[in-house]
C-alpha cells in the first residue's frame, strides 16, 4: 500500500512539472511572437520616417532657388 501511494505522489509531483514547463514553454511562445511583432513596427516605424524625411527633403529642394 505505501507503494502504491508513493508511486501515485510521486506521478502527482511530475505532473505537476509537465504542467510547468508547458506553462513556460506557452510563455516563451507568447514573448516571442511579442518580440517580433515589436520588430515589425518598429521597422514600420523606421520606414516612414525615412519616407517623411524624404518627402521633407524634396520639399527643401523645390522651394530652393535654382544655382546657375
Amino acid at each position: 500500500m505505501k507503494l502504491v501511494a508513493t508511486t501515485l505522489l510521486a506521478l502527482a509531483l511530475g505532473a505537476c512539472g509537465v504542467e510547468t514547463a508547458g506553462t513556460a514553454a506557452t510563455s516563451a511562445a507568447i514573448k516571442k511572437q511579442e518580440l517580433d511583432q515589436g520588430k515589425k513596427t518598429l521597422e514600420q516605424a523606421q520606414q516612414k520616417i525615412g519616407q517623411a524625411l524624404e518627402q521633407e527633403q524634396r520639399a527643401a529642394s523645390a522651394t530652393e532657388p535654382a544655382e546657375k
